[in-house]
């Protein structure tokens, strides 16, 4: 009888094991993975801002792109001001700069002999 009783218990020592794992794999898709997915979008934001690039900071400074370096952007905040941040202190693109547009050669269709 000591012995059936014993034995009971080991099937309910395993239950709180697989109640901590359920716990991480639910943080992980609930919260790390999403934030892993979005600090590789600002990284891919920040590698292509662009000179002409309208910007706001993580302080919240609207700026325009005027020059960028390794790892600084030079921002023009009004008229002949320009201040000089650090790539990751661009918080999001407000306005792509456009690009230029290209020139297109249009040639005339010989008209078809029949």
């Amino acid at each position: 009888m000591l012995y059936a009783a014993a034995s009971g218990g080991g099937a309910g020592s395993l239950t709180p094991i697989l109640m901590i794992a359920l716990l991480f794999v639910v943080m992980y898709f609930m919260m790390i993975r999403p934030q892993q997915k979005r600090r590789r979008e600002a990284e891919q934001m920040q590698a292509a801002l662009a000179p002409g690039d309208e910007v706001v900071t993580i302080g919240g400074l609207h700026g325009t792109v005027t020059a960028i370096e390794d790892e600084t952007v030079l921002l023009e905040v009004a008229p002949g001001v320009q201040t000089r941040y650090a790539r990751p202190a661009v918080a999001r693109v407000i306005k792509r700069a456009e690009a230029p547009a290209a020139e297109t050669i249009t040639e005339e269709a010989e008209p078809v002999k029949e």
